[in-house]
Parts: structure tokens; C-alpha cells; sequence
């Protein structure tokens, strides 16, 4: 059901050569670009009746607009199962405690007395958030990428999710009644490249915007690269992954559980263990076996364990197994070891570090708090993941008396003249008298 690769025994490799033996899914952005690129130009030209012509041809429903109601909205929330409804309540809740601590505030530094540097953080004007509507329903995405966006101060906030010939055409109704929830009021019908193609170039219902943020499938992921530099992006996320640290003291049943709740998501989701166990590695085997034949989704999750993006990796130590997942740099890390909170402190590349039995991925895609739109592919070791300084920019304001700036200006013209940009020079010495030599 899955496979093993033993690292034991030898030295591990450094760098590329250690993540060149470790599994990954195949996930070629770059060659989507060739599907992709015709279908955001068509958008780009036609606007909403190539978003229409889409929604047709890809998600099988006949629209006449792409903006959902607000009549939809406001019904969606009203028929919204209490309990999920009270669920939805508490993630947003504590999302907001988190990401509300993480707004930055502006910071002036005095350099010399009547000179300063301060740092302003200013929101992105307006954004589009994507939420994905395919083998499952994700009104958690819905808040995992409003709330940062609400405590960052976005004024303008739309969000698009993929039309459901089940209901209409509209979006899936918990999407619905999420963005309801949120006081999200402008979302629209819409999925796949032709989404971000919306949001980056504008059509006649949708004006542009500046950041497109939200995981989605490999062809979001290629035109977010497309347009990326006329939009802002998050990342270009890929499938799913889990990676689990454990020694022979963690529960089997629990490890196997928690790899087979990222296997859920999508035949190429990603599930590696790393343990110096090999008796855990065995008990994990059996588990998966009896657990994986109990589930709704078994065959999408026997797929994703058998393929290459998914194994159990055998180590020498806890020590050599932090060099694999920091090698590996998977969207969530948990680990279950002795010291836990010691070895998670010691992690240096993970979308997410979850700690100990009691933390499992499962509570961070929804109730922990904390944002599950998270780098993947390995991208954890340059990137993070989606939080509310993903939607503010620093703007530096310069402020200089004359004293002060006459106090550097020789720095300043000696270093334009290192450079061979004596107009650099000139500009300070035009505010003073400061005779400029003609040029040679």
C-alpha cells in the first residue's frame, strides 16, 4: 500500500542530493502553461461571456452572470446546519485571535537628530481570494483566507469558487454561507484559470485586483505563475502533504490516522513518515490496512498512498530524521517523538510544525487558530504560508531636515561617484552650495 525507502546505515547527503532521494508528487506547473494561456487571454478579451462559455465546457452549468445574488447569500447562511454553522463560528473566532496578533504596526527609527525612517504597513487595496470546489467542499478556505484579509484591513474582498451543476450553478452552499458569515458580499461563480484570469484583468461584473490568494488545482497553480507581476500571488500550491517525525514510542493508529486524513484530499496528496522505528513502520503498515478499508474515500486514498509522493522513510536517528523533513520541507510537519516540543523547536523548514499526539494536522485545517494555506512542493524552505503580512505591504517614508541631509550628503556623492552616476551626486550638491564640475 505504500512503499519504503531506508536511509539507514550511511552518511545522508547534503542539500539537493538528500531531496532528489525523498518522494514528491509530479506536479508540472510549467506545463500546464500551454492550456492555460489561451483560456486567461480569452478572458482577458471577452470577459464574462468567456466566463460563461467556461463554466459550460468545464463544470457542465449554463449561467447568465457570473456574481453570485446576494440573495443567495443571505440563504445559504439562513439554511445553514446549526452545528456547522457554530463549527464555522469557532474557526473563524479563533482564527482571528491568532492572525489579529500578527498585524504589524508602523515604526519610526530616528538615524541622526532630524532624520528618520519610518515603516509603514499599508494593506493591498483589493484582493481575490480562491476557494476550491472539486472532490471536496472547503468552507474552511473560505476563512482561512478572509480572516487575514479582514485583520490586514483589505477594503475590497472578493472570492470565487467553482460553479456545482448541483446547486444551480451557484457555488457549493456552505462556500456560501461561509462568505456570508465573514460579511464577504461579492463572490462569484467561477473556477480553475479562468478565475484568476478574472481577477487579474477585470471583466464587465469584476473589477481587477491587485493579490490573488487560495490553493487550487494544477491549472490555478500555472495561471497564478502566468499572471504573476500584473497580480500578486501567494504561491503556486501544489497537492497536499503530510510528513510525520515519530519514534517507536508514538501510537501507530494515530500516525496512520493522520496520514490518511491528508490522503483524503486528492490521489497525488502527499503522505511520508520518517522514523528510526522499523517496528513502528510495520505497526503503521498494519493500521493503514484496517483503516484505509473502513473509509468513505478508499480508493482516492489507497491511490495517494501507493504513489510515488507517499512512503515510509526509515533513519538511523531523530537527528537524522529532522535532516529529512528539513530536506523534504513538507506544508505540515508533525511530530510525535519523545521531547517533542524540543525536537519541533529544532525545525527549520515546514509550512506548519504540529506538536505531540494531541496537535493533529486535522485541527490546524480547521479549529487550531492558526492558517492552513500553506507552501507545498517543498517551497517551505523559502516561503510561508498565508497569514496577514501576506496582505500588507512596507512602504519606507523618508523624512530628512537640511542639517541632516548636509551632514551625509559628502557619503552620498562619494558613493554616486563610486558608482559612475555623478547625477546622482549633483542632486544633493543642487541643495547646496556646492559647486558641481562640468563634465568631462
Amino acid at each position: 500500500m505504500i512503499s519504503r525507502i531506508d536511509l539507514r546505515g550511511a552518511a545522508l547527503p547534503e542539500g539537493s542530493a538528500l531531496r532528489d532521494l525523498l518522494p514528491r508528487a509530479d506536479f508540472d506547473v510549467e506545463a500546464a502553461l500551454d492550456k492555460v494561456r489561451p483560456i486567461c487571454e480569452d478572458v482577458r478579451h471577452r470577459g464574462t461571456a468567456a466566463l460563461i462559455d467556461y463554466a459550460q465546457r468545464f463544470d457542465g452549468v449554463t449561467l447568465d452572470r457570473i456574481r453570485v445574488p446576494a440573495e443567495a447569500l443571505t440563504r445559504a447562511l439562513a439554511e445553514l446546519d446549526p452545528a456547522v454553522r457554530a463549527a464555522l463560528e469557532e474557526s473563524v473566532r479563533r482564527a482571528r485571535l491568532v492572525h489579529r496578533e500578527q498585524r504589524r504596526t508602523d515604526h519610526t527609527t530616528q538615524v541622526v537628530p532630524g532624520g528618520t525612517v519610518t515603516e509603514r504597513w499599508v494593506p493591498v487595496e483589493r484582493v481575490g481570494l480562491y476557494v476550491p470546489g472539486g472532490l471536496a467542499v472547503y468552507p474552511s478556505s473560505v476563512v482561512m483566507n478572509v480572516v487575514p484579509a479582514q485583520e490586514a484591513g483589505v477594503e475590497g474582498i472578493a472570492v470565487s469558487s467553482p460553479p456545482q451543476a448541483g446547486f444551480g450553478g451557484l457555488p457549493h452552499p456552505v462556500i456560501l454561507a461561509a462568505c456570508a458569515l465573514l460579511g464577504v458580499d461579492e463572490v462569484y461563480a467561477a473556477g480553475g484559470a479562468q478565475a484568476v484570469a478574472m481577477f487579474a484583468y477585470g471583466t464587465e461584473e469584476c473589477r481587477p485586483v491587485n493579490l490573488v490568494t487560495g490553493p487550487g488545482n494544477i491549472y490555478v497553480a500555472s495561471a497564478k505563475r502566468l499572471l504573476k507581476g500584473r497580480i500578486g500571488i501567494d504561491a503556486e500550491a501544489g497537492p497536499t502533504e503530510i510528513a510525520i517525525l515519530a519514534d517507536a514510542g508514538a501510537d501507530a493508529a494515530h500516525v496512520a490516522s493522520d496520514l490518511i486524513s491528508q490522503a483524503e484530499h486528492d490521489t497525488l496528496a502527499a503522505a511520508v513518515l520518517v522514523t528510526d522505528s522499523p517496528e513502528l513502520a510495520d505497526a503503521v503498515e498494519a493500521e493503514l490496512k484496517t483503516q484505509v478499508g473502513a473509509t468513505r474515500h478508499r480508493e482516492r486514498i489507497t491511490a495517494a498512498l501507493a504513489g510515488r509522493q507517499s512512503a515510509i522513510v526509515l533513519v538511523d536517528g531523530v537527528d537524522e530524521g529532522l535532516r529529512v523533513t528539513d530536506a523534504y520541507g513538507a506544508e505540515h510537519l508533525e511530530i510525535q517523538t519523545a521531547d517533542a516540543s524540543a525536537v519541533a523547536a529544532r525545525v527549520r523548514n515546514a509550512g506548519a510544525v504540529f506538536v505531540g499526539p494531541y496537535a493533529p494536522v486535522s485541527l490546524g485545517d480547521y479549529c487550531a487558530g492558526s492558517n492552513h494555506v500553506l507552501p507545498t512542493g517543498g517551497c517551505a524552505c523559502h516561503s510561508s504560508g498565508l497569514s496577514v503580512q501576506s496582505f500588507l505591504r512596507g512602504i519606507h517614508v523618508v523624512d530628512y531636515t537640511r542639517d541632516a541631509l548636509a551632514e551625509v550628503a559628502h557619503h552620498v556623492v562619494t558613493l554616486a561617484e563610486a558608482e559612475d552616476l555623478p547625477a546622482h551626486g549633483a542632486a544633493l550638491k543642487a541643495r547646496f552650495d556646492w559647486k558641481v564640475p562640468a563634465a568631462k
